[in-house]
Formats: structure tokens, C-alpha cells, sequence
């Protein structure tokens, strides 16, 4: 180093070491402590020091000064970022916000795409329905094999019958059970992962899940048993099906930000719609681990139409007065925070 750098290094740290050393104390007492360790005015100045720091860093590396000081300043910054802007909220607390905030936020943020993909679903449903009416073989063009397994409009009522309560089709009722909620649970994931691509799977994804729905029930309809397979769906299926039009609302909003950016450009637009997204999603896989749970118990083990549609019809409703009724425990979960 030469005599110059000597001097400009020297006159540096004169001029600003007492800003590091001072913002290195406060970070020292935090760490060993916490934050109430501070008064007032040392938690005021805690931003000024790690923006100064930040100034002196920059500064450093642009005049090639001491590697070592350099180092320093990294390692001061780092320090200073994680407790200025990192989350120091205990885990606890953290699962605690995103159930009683960041979910429901996220979902009612959706509620335009939400009712979009609903009504996508409905639609599906009555074309499936309407087709399998008209012409039975539209069934086997609908519905997948391995997803029938001969139970399409050519099996009896009683075939039928023992796969809605059991009358001897156990096994075919557990794997079905099972293919169905694998079949649910790949659309919901496909349908947020391939909305960047203009929504369009999105659509036809909810639009084709909605056609099995509604190409199923028919079959049953025809033979006389569209309410027990309702409520063998329901107790499950009310979980289930808002899942994948969630899943369906958070492809779709990402999509239209790719599609219709405005302002910003596209990967700004799809990155802030990612978040939102994102967020209702880990929500999703939630409420399909949910439906897993109610099919793999509750639909096996409860046989009466009654209690099935009962199970269902409070599944929705608890679903729908914690996304959207419920907001006084999201506002004082805020405030606490």
C-alpha cells in the first residue's frame, strides 16, 4: 500500500469508525439481549447507522481500499440486515400469522379469479353432465379408465351401489377413493404451476375437472343414486373441489401479470403476483392434505347420506367464514405483530 492509501485509508476510518463501532454496539446488545435492551432513540438510530455502513461499504469497494476493511464492512452490513429487515418473529409466531393473516389475505386478494374458476368448474360440470346424457359414450372420452374401472353407464345400479356404500366393494371404494384424490390433487398443482402460460391450461384444467365431475354424476343420476353419490363426493369433495379453484385463482393471477403487465414489466408483474399466489397455495396443499384426511376416514367409515352431506356442508362453511367472514382476528393478529 502507499503512502497515499495509507492516508486516504487513515482519514476514512477517522471519519467514519465511530458510526460502525457505535452501530456494532447496538447490534452486540441486541443479539445478547433483545430489542428492549434499546431505548428509544438507539432503536431510531439503528437504521441511520446500517444506512451509513451501507455508505461506507460502498465506498470501500469502489476506492479499492483495505481488503480487510472491506470484510469488516460485509460482515457489519450482513449483521445489520438481518435484524433491520429480516423476520425475527419466533416459528411459532410466524405459522401462527399465516394462518390468521397471510392465507385469508391472500385468498379474499383471489376473490375475482376465485369466482371466475368457480363458475370455469360449473360450467365443466353441466357440459360433462349435459354430454353423458345425451350420448353415454362420452363417458369412457371423459372419464379415465383406470378412473371408471367399468363403473361407466353400461354397470348396474347395484355395482354402482356398493361402490357409494360399501355393499361388498371395499377395495374398489378405497382405490378409487385414491385415484380421485391423486387425480384432484395433480390438477390443483398443475393448474397454479402452468398459469404463467397466459392461463390458458389454468382454464382447461378446471374446465376438464369440472366435466369428470359432472360426467360422473350423471351415471349415477341416470341409475337413481345421484344423492348418495353426492354424499359420498361431499364429505371430501367440498375441500377437495375449493382447493382446485383456488389453486385455479392463483395460476390465473399470475397469468393475466404476465399477460397484462401494465406499468411494470412482465417478470416485476409475475414476481408481485407470485407472492399472493404463492401464499394461497401453500393454503391449497393444506386443504388437500384436509380432504385427504376426510376421505381416507370419514367417507370410508360414515355410511348415511345425511351425515355425509352435514360433514361437507360444514367443511364449506368453516372454509368460507375463515377466508372471507371472518376478519377481526386477521386485523388484531396484525396489530400484535
Amino acid at each position: 500500500m502507499t503512502a497515499s492509501s495509507r492516508q486516504s485509508l487513515s482519514s476514512f476510518r477517522a471519519e467514519r469508525e465511530g458510526d460502525w463501532l457505535a452501530f456494532e454496539a447496538l447490534l452486540d446488545r441486541v443479539e445478547k439481549r433483545s430489542p428492549k435492551a434499546l431505548t428509544d432513540e438507539e432503536l431510531l438510530d439503528l437504521p441511520i447507522l446500517y444506512r451509513s455502513t451501507l455508505s461506507s461499504l460502498s465506498v470501500a469497494r469502489a476506492t479499492s481500499l483495505d481488503a480487510s476493511l472491506v470484510a469488516y464492512l460485509e460482515a457489519l452490513a450482513l449483521r445489520g440486515y438481518l435484524y433491520v429487515y429480516g423476520v425475527r418473529e419466533s416459528l411459532g409466531k410466524r405459522i401462527g400469522r399465516f394462518f390468521l393473516v397471510d392465507w385469508p389475505a391472500a385468498v379474499r386478494n383471489l376473490w375475482r379469479e376465485t369466482l371466475i374458476n368457480l363458475a370455469l368448474l360449473a360450467i365443466g360440470a353441466i357440459a360433462g353432465y349435459r354430454l353423458v346424457a345425451a350420448e353415454p359414450s362420452w363417458f369412457n372420452a371423459i372419464i379415465p379408465a383406470e378412473l371408471a374401472a367399468g363403473r361407466g353407464p353400461e354397470a348396474s345400479a347395484a355395482a354402482l351401489r356398493a361402490v357409494i356404500y360399501g355393499d361388498g366393494g371395499n377395495n374398489f371404494l378405497s382405490g378409487f377413493a385414491t385415484l380421485l384424490f391423486t387425480h384432484n390433487a395433480q390438477v390443483s398443482l398443475l393448474a397454479f404451476a402452468l398459469g404463467f402460460a397466459f392461463c390458458v391450461p389454468t382454464v382447461l384444467l378446471v374446465l376438464m375437472n369440472g366435466c369428470l365431475l359432472g360426467a360422473m354424476l350423471q351415471v349415477y343420476v341416470a341409475k337413481g343414486l345421484g344423492v348418495g353419490m353426492g354424499g359420498w363426493l361431499a364429505i371430501h369433495g367440498t375441500t377437495e373441489l375449493f382447493a382446485i379453484v383456488l389453486a385455479g385463482a392463483a395460476g390465473m393471477r399470475i397469468g393475466t401479470a404476465v399477460a397484462f403487465p401494465g406499468d411494470r414489466d412482465r417478470l416485476t408483474a409475475a414476481a408481485r403476483a407470485g407472492r399472493t399466489a404463492a401464499t394461497a397455495m401453500v393454503g391449497v396443499v393444506i386443504m388437500l392434505l384436509a380432504a385427504g384426511l376426510l376421505e381416507g376416514f370419514g367417507r370410508q367409515l360414515i355410511q348415511l347420506d345425511a351425515a355425509r352431506y352435514a360433514i361437507g356442508g360444514a367443511m364449506l362453511a368453516l372454509w368460507l367464514l375463515y377466508f372471507y367472514l371472518i376478519r377481526l382476528s386477521s386485523d388484531v393478529a396484525r396489530r400484535a405483530s
